[in-house]
This record gives C-alpha cells, structure tokens and sequence, in this order.
C-alpha cells in the first residue's frame, strides 16, 4: 500500500525485456510457473489489484501473491501466455517488478584507448542477456549488468576474452535491483519520495489550521470555485491534497482499472468526495480532504515500515551465508563468487570466518558455531571427516572443507527455500479471515452510503455532516488490518523458528503444533542417543575392570554386532592393551568365541555360560560393584557373592540394559552391560511439554517391553508401546489422533516416515544436511536436540495466540469505530490513524513479539 514505483500506465518507456523481472520458471504438468519480486506490493489491497490485473489474461491458471516477501507466483499455459506479459499485468496494476539482473566488474588492463573499449562493447553487446555496459579505459575495467537467467559472469568474460583482451580479475555485485529493492532498510522509508510529500502535505495541513483557528482575522477570501468561495486556509488545505494524495489518488486509478474495491479506492472516493462537496454544495470539506491525504500518507508509511520489519527476518536468513570463497586450485589459494564453487573443491576457512559451503572437513580441526543452522548454543568440535555446514562459523582454528553440495543445493539454501514456500501454506484462520474480507467490504461501504444519505432525515444531521460520515465508513471499509493480522504472525514464527535450528514447513503446520495435546515419540535416536554404549563394568573372582574390558575387546575386535562395537569403543577409551586373539568364531544367537594368548575365552549372552556348567547363581565379585544383594551374602560366607540368574542380570535388564558375561572354559570374568543411552534432555523436554499443557506424552519404540519399560520410566513419559513394526506404529497413531484433538509425532525422519506421516504433525530430529528428513516430515529439529521440541510447542501455540489476539482485535476496533460513527464519536482522522494505520502497525508489532521466545526454558 505504499509507493507503488514509476511505471508507465500504459507499459510505455519501458524498454528492458520483462521477463528478466521473472526471479525462476519452471515447466509442471504442462503449465509454466514462474515467481516475480514485487516489493511495493506490501498490502492485501495491493495483491488484489495485482491479481485482478494478472487474471485478465487469457491461459492464466493461478495467481499467489504473497504480501509478506513481496513475490507473486503464477502458472500459466505457455500456450496462451507468457512472463513478460504477466510482468506487463503487474506493471499495469501500478507495481514495479523488480528485475533478475546482476552486475559485474571485470578488471581489463589492456584496454586502453577508445578503439579497445569499442570493441570489447561490441563483442559484449551480441552477448544475449547483458543489459548495459560502462567501459573504462583509463581504469582498464568494464562495468556490465546482465539478466542472470540468460547468462552468467563466466559467458560475460569469455566474450570480454575472444574480443582480444584477458580478464585478469573480476568480481559479482549480485541482484542489483532487487538489492536495492529489499535492501531499503526501514529507516530509508522516512527519506523516500513518498515520505517527502507527505512532510510537505503535514506542513500545509499545519499552516491552514494555523489560519482556520488561529489566525481568523487572516483567513480571507482568496477567490471563488463555482461560486463557491475559497479562503486562505482552504487553498493551503488544496496544496496539502496534491502533495500527499498524488500516490493515493495514481493508485486508487489503477484499483479503478483493474474493477478492485480496495483502500486506495475507498481513499481515492473520500478525498475526491470531500472536494467535490466542497466545490458543487459549499460545505467546505477542503480539511477533511487534506486531513484524509495527509494521515493516509502517513499510515501507507507506517505499514511499509512495518511490513519490512516482518520482511527483514527472512532477510536475516538469506544472509548467513557469504558470497565469496576462498577455494584452493592448483596450490594457491583463489577468492571466486560462491556460486563459482563446485562440488569436490577444497574451501579455505580461517578463524572467524563463516563457513560458504556444505562439505567434509579435510583437513584441520576447530569449534563451529552451528547456531545459524542448527540452534546449537555451543560451539561444535570439527575434525577430519566431520560435516560442516554453510552459514557456520569458524571459531577457533584454520579449516579446510571438501565441498559436498551445490550453493543452490545446500542446507542453508534449502532452509530459506522451505521457508519462503511456508509462507504460500495458509492456515485455517487465514483462509477464513479472507472469505470474510470478501464480504466485509462491500457490507461497509453499503453502510457509508445509508449513512451519508439517512443521517440528515433519522439523525437530523447537517448534509455535510452526513457526507463527513460517509467519507469515514469509507476509510474503515478497507479489510487490511485483520487480512495481515495471520500473514504476519506466521512468518514472524516460521523466521524465528529457522534462526533457532527448527524449520516449520507451513503455517497450516506451525498453527497445527499448538493446538496438538498428545506428543508421541520414537524410542531409539529421539529419546535416547542411538548408539549403544557400555554402561556397567562388573569384574568377577579377582579380575579388574580393565581386565574385562581388554578380555571383552579381544573377543568383540572381530565381531560387527553394534554390542560388539560398543565394547570395542569403551576399551580403547579406557586405553586398554591388546590380546593376540586366534581362532575367532561367532556363536549363533549366544556370543564369541576365541583364543586370547592361547586360553579359550568366551563373551556371549547368560544362556551361553549356563551351557558351558557354569553356576550363575553362585559366583564372586572382586568388588560388590553396588550389585552385591542381601539376598545372596547369606549363602555364602564371602560378603561379595551375587546370584547373577536371579538378581544381577535380571536388575540390569530391568534398566533397559543387554548383559554380555565374559569369561574361560573354567572361569567366569567379569559382567558387561551395554545400553542405548537416554538423552540427558529428555525426561526434561518431556516435562516441560507437560508444564506447557500437552496432556499426554507416549513412547513408541520396536524394542522390547522390558526395555521399553526402563526407557519410559527414565524420561517420564505417559505411556509406552513396545514391540511395533512400521505398520502398527501408524495404526498407534492413527488410534490416537482418533481420541485426541491432534497429535504430534517426533522421530528421526527417516525410519519413522510412515508415522510422521499419519499424524497431525510430524517432526523429524537431527534434519541438519538429511535430505530425507528435511523432506519427510512438517517441522525439523535441526540438530539432535529434543530440548527444541519445548520450544516448538510454545512458539507455536504462542502464534496461534497471537493470531487470534490481532484478528479478533482488528475486528472489534473496525466494528466499533464503524458502529460509532453514525452517533459523531469518530472523527475521520480517528479512522484513519486508529481504524487503518493503528491496527495494522499494532498487529505487525504483536506479531514480532514471537521472535523473543528463545529455546532456552528446558533446564532452567
């Protein structure tokens, strides 16, 4: 709703190609999609009237203008149309389209003289794409801006190069015009055109009150209009109205083209009402047209400002990443344009730089902060084949990084992807506010014209009174306020939530998560690590704990069950030497067998002991370990004598543990328990889901119950199911959406597809670089951090408060003012500054109060 550009009504003057205005298009079931940056389009006015222009051409099949990032997607049949006239439709809806171009500077030293110039312009000119072009022979540089989806800065130095010259360096200055487009920072909106004749409207509105109130004496007559006379405060009041309704009446023209009942409409028929009131029926309304110029101006302001508060947020993502690297190719070390950087390049990264690509780390180790990407609010340790993200830091020490995906393809790239397309997934409030929108307008501005023609008989208003009236319903017929009220909460979520390592893939999912009351969740890789590690150490009849673990390591070397590794793992942590091991053989469904420096030794499961004779009823401790019961030490006159068959072994299992027994053909060992650990932060994520109002929390898991016991128990959830294939966790949760108003089910995205799928809301853990995973489920934790899912739950039932607070507010404002002015209670500038600019500017501000909510609460 604010400035809407220069372009020419008619599409003349405009002579750049329009589709380079088109940012991408792709070809989808025979339709053509493409997506164009229009930044003045700021409002839902605004997008109608683009719309309703786009939608007069014939082949047009949908229209998805997105008020919030300023782009409009449609699809359309090739056959019948094509981008460069949907451009031509935006552009004469009154909106300038911002184009693809990008610009150059190529370093050529050996132009220098005239004729060189002419023909390194000459070869670039037959470059298809290249815009303009500004050679400087006294500098030996070339300046060209190019369409970037015709051609590219490598094609641009090719042409430079076969006109005779070499390019000895070069450098992108990306999207010049969208830059200068979406990079108009906010404060730059009190600067602008726009603002700068609204100041001068405000100074001439200030002047004519000065002599309409103060200055009586000097409020002469100045003339007449149609014999109606004309003072000096009215003639000031007629400079305000030109110098401030200038943008509002060229916009109200183009809504009245386009058949678009909108603000600048309804503003456009108010100013112009009061002036012909004015001039034909001498009711001296030229205040109340200049006061409507003036405060409209000033609220298109105030929205723009606070449309682009929401619009930075996204900003914000887009530039974690940096536009250049430093690549090595052929032993030196190159600065190139990110874009240039290919798969299988070797990236150099130096302390306190960010990281500008996906990629392994070759070589080097250091502490990357993953706070962009993941939320993670530590610094993480990177060392030779450790993943590395772009739009990371590099904290500490010197990095060299395999790059491993495209610019266009990395994980920060796809998160800002996901994000934009989020935006274009309306949730049920806002599919109902604009059903309701639809209507509400007409009903209003049916209302203003009983007003402004019943108030004189009903009321026995003043017909100028009644026509002051009429004017008013018009300014508070315009649906803006509650229409942004949904838009602008969801992406003010959905962009906070990406700052803090979670990617919400829809605002239909983000409004979805705060209203669920049951939290389901995997049981291995989401509450506990995934990784089996060795728990307990019991060493038995005179070993030592490291001879157990050196006994266990030599048996398990060979093995590659994940137990196996786990023992193998814990050893070498212990720094534990090594036995020559011989004659390994893996017994089926019991254990290993092998020769340690010559002794057969044995490391399996209880049963495969009791099969060798062994009383495991009956043996001793070298230390009571904490296992030593009561029970036993009376059977036996050693105080360190366990009953591993009826109390050790069953106490460990009861845990959640797997009992490995090691031991020779005559001796047993030691005891070594193995469990998959839970997650330090789960039975406190947990917790504070119940402290924020989940009902109910369950775990699903294929494990066994024993285990899936002792799991459950440790974090504290509701209940549990043990045992469950693929297809009877879907059946686990479809029963429970059936018996709850909706459910959300978290796991690792990959094995747990199906369930993610079937519930209200799916949230895969550790997304962070997984394609599947990003791909699989509604909303990504980014990092393997169950601590965010507290977060999540709050941020979202958050926004879904805050929805709800701006739509029914806008609502109840409009309805008040509207039913209120018949009785005078409202004047026009009341309308104006509260009815449109105030609650449009309150409910932007509301909904930036979700950035503040931080995944900090779990722990505190």
């Amino acid at each position: 709703m604010t400035d809407s550009g220069t372009a020419d009504p008619d599409g003349g003057g405009q002579t750049q190609d329009r589709t380079a205005a088109c940012d991408h298009a792709a070809d989808r079931d025979g339709e053509r999609v493409a997506q164009f940056a229009v930044p003045d389009m700021d409002c839902p006015s605004c997008a109608g009237k683009v719309e309703g222009s786009v939608r007069t051409l014939d082949g047009i099949e949908a229209v998805d203008p997105q008020v919030t990032t300023g782009t409009l997607t449609v699809s359309f049949d090739p056959a019948e149309t094509d981008a460069g006239a949907v451009a031509d439709r935006v552009e004469k809806a009154g909106y300038t389209v911002a184009s693809d171009d990008a610009s150059g500077s190529f370093s050529v030293p050996d132009m220098d003289c005239a004729s060189c110039a002419g023909k390194v312009e000459s070869a670039l000119s037959r470059v298809d794409g290249v815009r303009s072009i500004e050679t400087r022979p006294t500098t030996g540089t070339v300046e060209v801006t190019y369409d970037a989806s015709q051609t590219d800065g490598d094609a641009v130095a090719r042409a430079i190069e076969r006109a005779g010259y070499e390019v000895t360096e070069r450098s992108a200055g990306g999207d010049g015009q969208r830059e200068s487009a979406e990079s108009g920072a906010a404060d730059d909106i009190w600067t602008s055109a726009r603002a700068l004749k609204t100041w001068v409207s405000g100074v001439f509105v200030a002047l004519g009150l000065t002599f309409e109130f103060l200055l009586l004496g000097s409020n002469a007559q100045v003339g007449t209009v149609l014999g109606s006379p004309l003072h000096v405060a009215d003639a000031l009041f007629l400079v305000a109205v030109a110098a401030g309704g200038q943008e509002i009446l060229r916009n109200g023209y183009y809504s009245l083209r386009n058949r678009n009942l909108d603000i600048d409409l309804l503003m456009s028929i108010a100013i112009l009402g009061a002036l012909v009131a004015s001039v034909v029926f001498g009711e001296a309304l030229y205040f109340e047209a200049a006061t409507l110029a003036f405060l409209f101006s000033v609220a298109e302001l105030l929205e723009r400002y606070s449309m682009d508060r929401a619009r930075n947020s996204l900003a914000e993502l887009m530039d974690l990443s940096p536009d250049e690297a430093t690549v090595l190719r052929d032993g030196e070390e190159v600065t190139v344009p990110v874009d240039e950087v290919r798969v299988g390049d070797t990236v150099v990264i130096r302390p306190g730089e960010k990281i500008p690509m996906d990629g392994a780390v070759s070589d080097g180790d250091s502490a990357v902060n993953q706070a962009p990407i993941t939320g993670e609010s530590v610094p993480v340790d990177k060392t030779a084949g450790d993943e590395v993200y772009a739009g990371t830091i590099n904290e500490e020490g010197y990095l060299e990084v395999r790059v491993t995906a495209e610019a266009s393809d990395n994980t920060l790239s796809r998160i800002v992807q996901m994000v934009e397309d989020a935006q274009s997934n309306k949730t049920e409030r806002e599919q109902f506010v604009e059903r309701f929108s639809s209507y509400y307008t007409p009903v209003v501005v049916a209302f203003a014209v009983i007003v402004a023609l019943a108030s004189p008989v009903v009321l026995g208003t003043t017909t100028s009174t009644a026509v002051v009236y009429g004017l008013t319903l018009l300014v508070l017929a315009c649906p803006c306020a509650f229409v942004i009220s949904t838009p602008v909460s969801v992406v003010s979520g959905i962009t906070s939530a990406a700052k803090n390592g979670v990617l919400i893939k829809g605002g239909n999912h983000l409004e979805a998560m705060g209203a669920v009351d049951v939290v389901a969740f995997d049981k291995t890789g989401t509450l506990t690590k995934g990784e089996l590690t060795v728990t307990d150490v019991v060493p038995l009849n005179g070993t030592s704990e490291d001879d157990v673990l050196r006994c266990a390591q030599g048996l398990e070397r060979r093995s590659e069950h994940p137990i196996g590794e786990a023992i193998v793992a814990e050893a070498g942590a212990a720094g534990v030497g090594a036995r020559e091991v011989d004659d390994f053989e893996s017994i089926t469904g019991k254990g290993v067998r092998a020769e340690l420096d010559g002794t057969p030794h044995f490391a399996g499961k209880p049963g495969l002991f009791d099969d060798l004779g062994f009383d495991l009823s009956h043996v001793h401790a070298t230390t009571d370990g904490g296992v030593v019961t009561q029970t036993a030490q009376h059977i036996c006159e050693r105080n360190n004598c366990l009953d591993l068959l009826e109390e050790t072994v069953p106490a460990l299992q009861a845990e959640g543990k797997t009992v490995v027994l090691v031991g020779t053909e005559d001796e047993l060992e030691g005891v070594i328990a193995v469990a998959d650990e839970v997650r330090p932060e789960a039975k406190a994520a947990i917790s504070r889901l119940r402290d924020l109002g989940v009902e109910r929390t369950v775990m699903l898991t294929g494990d066994n119950e024993r285990t899936a016991r002792a799991i459950a128990e440790a974090v504290g959830v509701d209940d549990y199911r043990a045992g469950l294939l693929p297809d009877e966790k879907v059946a686990e949760i479809d029963a429970l959406v059936d018996e709850s108003d909706g459910v959300a089910m978290v796991g690792d995205g990959i094995n747990d597809a199906p369930a993610l799928a079937s519930a209200t809301v799916g949230v895969a853990m550790g997304a962070a670089g997984t394609d599947t995973a990003l791909e699989t489920a509604d909303i990504a934790l980014m990092s393997d951090d169950l601590s965010k899912l507290p977060y999540l739950y709050e941020l979202a039932h958050d926004a879904n408060g805050v929805i709800r607070q701006n739509v029914w507010a806008s609502l109840a404002v409009k309805a008040g003012l509207a039913v209120a002015v018949p009785f005078g209670l409202v004047p026009i500038w009341v309308a104006v500054l509260a009815g449109d600019a105030g609650m449009t500017t309150a409910v932007t501000g509301n909904a930036m109060r979700l950035s503040r909510i931080r995944p900090d609460a779990v722990g505190e």
